[in-house]
């Protein structure tokens, strides 16, 4: 394989001349230039990606930083900004959360991993983050976007959603379809973006005169493991609900998996509304009905937004997303006399108290 060496050699000139003829930067005469991209042309050279590194100075890489690599979240995001890239000319390289240390560690250790590989910037998602972690990025916090998160020390480089109104519109769905006895499976209460969406979704129900302290609501780790459990739990409770909102799709689609087995049918017996409205949402059985969050436009002006600044770049970039639901068939309005969850499951999926009160 020929070298910049080779071309040099071989057009009779200088390392340096044949490199500012190949990077496109520094001035070299007409007939020198005509010399080179001959020479280029009869080896057939091509640079490799550290030469043309090395060349120009940048390494035509942009980071991106996840907490986890699983799941139907963070898969189509991080399609989208490949496919960007990639249109772009340039490539992308993924770190995500491992080791031993908390979510924080994990996150500040990626993004070491990432700055220490070239990269000429960075996108980043992760709640585990401090303002502190940010300001300790010095001078290259300025090629940092992060996406799904704000951050009070670089305002204009955060790309995030409204998870409150995402919470409000799941609640209002509910209510249109006549449900006020509703079940909560939220995702960790360390994640301010779960906060959000719950708090969200309790302000709309509380508004509508629901009391929200007396909801059966659980913890789960926006699995479809923990979703499962989830529903779980809330049948054995004998719970009488009517709807269950789930603050992701992932949980929502192991709580219909749960109910499926266990014989209660949805919506008949139970409707349940999922977040996030990602691809899983619509593939479900039954299909999910789901709050969709704009992941698709925040990446990509996000994204637009990294670009400019590394780059020097003009893409336009917008900040405002909308959010809606999308109404699938595991959402139906309540049955007139609807006994809820509890009261529809098989005799076996009962707690056993229920049992002999029967």
């Amino acid at each position: 394989m020929a070298t910049i060496k080779d071309v040099a050699r071989l057009a009779g000139v200088g390392l340096g001349t044949a490199s500012r003829v190949v990077s496109g930067k520094g001035s070299v005469s007409p007939a020198t230039l005509e010399r080179v991209k001959k020479a280029i042309d009869e080896l057939g050279f091509r640079p490799s990606h550290a030469a043309r590194a090395l060349l120009s100075g940048s390494s035509r890489m942009i980071g991106v930083y996840i907490p986890v690599l699983s799941g139907t979240f963070y898969t189509p995001i991080l399609q989208i900004i490949d496919t960007e890239l990639r249109a772009a000319g340039l490539h992308m390289v993924v770190a995500f959360g491992v080791g031993l240390g908390d979510a924080r560690r994990q996150a500040v250790e990626g993004i070491d991993f990432l700055m220490e590989r070239g990269c000429d910037g960075l996108i980043v998602m992760s709640s585990a983050l401090l303002e502190e972690d940010i300001a300790a990025l010095g001078a290259k916090g300025r090629q940092v976007v992060a996406l799904n998160h704000d951050f009070a020390g670089m305002p204009e480089q955060c790309f995030t959603v409204d998870h409150r109104l995402g919470g409000r519109l799941a609640a209002c769905a509910l209510l249109e379809h006549k449900h006020r006895d509703i079940a909560i499976v939220a995702g960790p209460a360390s994640l301010l973006d779960n906060v959000e969406r719950i708090e969200g979704f309790k302000a709309e129900l509380e508004e509508n005169g629901i009391d929200t302290g007396k909801l059966w609501v659980a913890e789960s780790d926006f699995s479809p493991a923990g979703g499962w459990a989830a529903a779980k739990a809330l049948i054995e409770s004998g719970n009488p609900c009517t709807a269950l909102f789930c603050a992701n799709d992932e949980m929502a689609v192991g709580a219909l998996s749960y109910f499926q087995e266990a014989g209660i049918r949805v919506p008949h017996d139970l409707s349940v509304i999922g977040y996030d409205d990602t691809p899983s949402a619509e593939f479900s059985a039954p299909r999910l009905t789901s709050v969709r969050m704009p992941w698709r436009e925040m990446t990509k002006n996000g994204l637009n937004a990294l670009l400019n600044r590394c780059y020097d770049l003009h893409r336009p970039v917008e900040r405002s997303f909308p959010v809606s639901v999308t109404l699938r068939a595991s959402l139906a309005e309540k049955r007139s006399g609807a006994a809820g969850a509890a009261g529809s499951a098989p005799e076996e999926n009962k707690p056993a108290r229920r049992r002999k009160a029967a």
